[in-house]
């Protein structure tokens, strides 16, 4: 080995701050991008008829994080996929309609396809939900 092989490798301070201004701007990006991926727009949240206590309810409601949450737990799956008993046996502290209105949304976005179907804990079969 020669002795240029032994020195450890220092960044020069003006790379360094390059790279993290570089970083923070690809973190941003990530960001925006699951911020415009994820997420349902107002007006398919509630009827245009609907009482504006509702209307304020359906807003309230963090669409972009829960349908990145049920994305991120039917990917789990993998290639085999779950049904709509897996997911919300998975995530049991959110209410049944918050998670399974997610799956419409997502299926609509080309983000998961619907792959047979297999029997639920009812006894009835579900949709099986694959991650694209």
């Amino acid at each position: 080995m020669d002795s240029l092989s032994k020195q450890p490798f220092i960044m020069e301070r003006p790379q360094l701050d390059k790279d993290r201004d570089a970083l923070a701007t690809l973190e941003l990006t990530i960001q925006d991008v699951f911020s415009r991926v994820f997420g349902t727009s107002d007006h398919k949240l509630f009827r245009p008829d609907s009482p504006e206590t509702s209307k304020q309810a359906a807003r309230s409601i963090d669409t972009s994080r829960l349908e990145q949450l049920v994305y991120e737990t039917i990917k789990g799956y993998g290639a085999s996929g779950c049904i709509s008993d897996d997911v919300r046996a998975t995530h049991p502290a959110l209410a049944y309609s918050s998670v399974t209105a997610r799956f419409k949304a997502l299926a609509e976005k080309g983000l998961i396809r619907y792959d047979g179907r297999r029997k639920g804990a009812s006894g009835r079969s579900q949709r099986v939900m694959v991650a694209v």
